[in-house]
């Protein structure tokens, strides 16, 4: 069923992971998704993108060169834009007491201050959404959780969650719904590459299913809160986490 056909959106940072799977996903349900990461191309070692993704160069810390981008993709859809998914993002890794500051400074840049003034920048095309516009920031278990050597992650989060219900509040009679999605643990090759046992049987304990989710489940959470189902819902952060947030001691 292509419930998206004919919608028309941005998804930043998707050359590969989450970002990739949630625009083939949209995609696959009918929408023209332009991709916007630094590659400018899937990463190798990553599925290809389906028909009705469109790979574009570009940098979101250049505020002039992201305008432009966005103006000129409005301008071939009658001047609207339908949705924006804010996924490209930052961290480093270091303990508080020594993280650097041009690293903290990098992390709150990328993750919060652009992804506000991107949202900025597509408030004009989203408004003219016949289909209403739809803003999704990726936030993280880290708005919700600390995690010990990425704290200014955690801060930068947080704060993505705040955005999300200000932003929300602030344009629900401009014609456009703003939500969040916070991924949990999902397989990858990223994940892959970078655990090994311990950390990895360290991680499933603390998950309640006990198992890494299938970045297929984002993509159709995505493409619910954009499709004509998720009008009326605006201002909230959806926890994909197999019961993570909910499991106790």
């Amino acid at each position: 069923m292509l419930e998206l056909k004919d919608y028309v959106g941005i998804v930043t940072g998707a050359s590969s992971g989450i970002g990739l799977a949630i625009a083939n996903s949209l995609a696959e349900a009918g929408a023209t998704v332009y991709i916007i990461s630094r590659t400018g191309k899937v990463k190798e070692g990553y599925p290809n993108s389906v028909p009705g993704t469109i790979h574009i160069q570009g940098d979101i810390t250049n505020y002039e060169s992201m305008r432009k981008i966005c103006s000129e993709l409005a301008q071939k859809h009658d001047g609207r834009l339908d949705f924006l998914v804010n996924n490209a993002g930052a961290t480093y890794k270091c303990l508080a007491q020594d993280f650097p500051d041009d690293e903290f400074n990098r992390i709150i840049n990328v993750n919060v201050t652009c992804v506000f003034h991107l949202c900025q920048i597509c408030y004009p095309y989203l408004k003219k959404s016949p289909h209403k516009g739809r803003i999704i920031n990726i936030s993280s278990m880290s708005a919700h959780l600390g995690f010990s050597q990425v704290v200014p992650y955690c801060t930068s989060k947080a704060a993505v969650c705040g955005m999300t219900r200000g932003l929300a509040v602030e344009w629900a009679n401009d014609n456009i719904c703003v939500n969040s999605i916070a991924p949990g643990w999902f397989h990858s090759k990223m994940l892959d590459d970078v655990m090994d046992n311990e950390r990895r049987e360290k991680i499933l304990n603390r998950i309640a299913v006990h198992d890494f989710g299938d970045t297929k489940d984002l993509g159709a959470m995505a493409r619910f809160l954009i499709g004509p189902n998720g009008c009326y819902i605006t201002g909230q952060d959806y926890a994909l986490d197999g019961g993570t947030l909910a499991y106790g001691y």
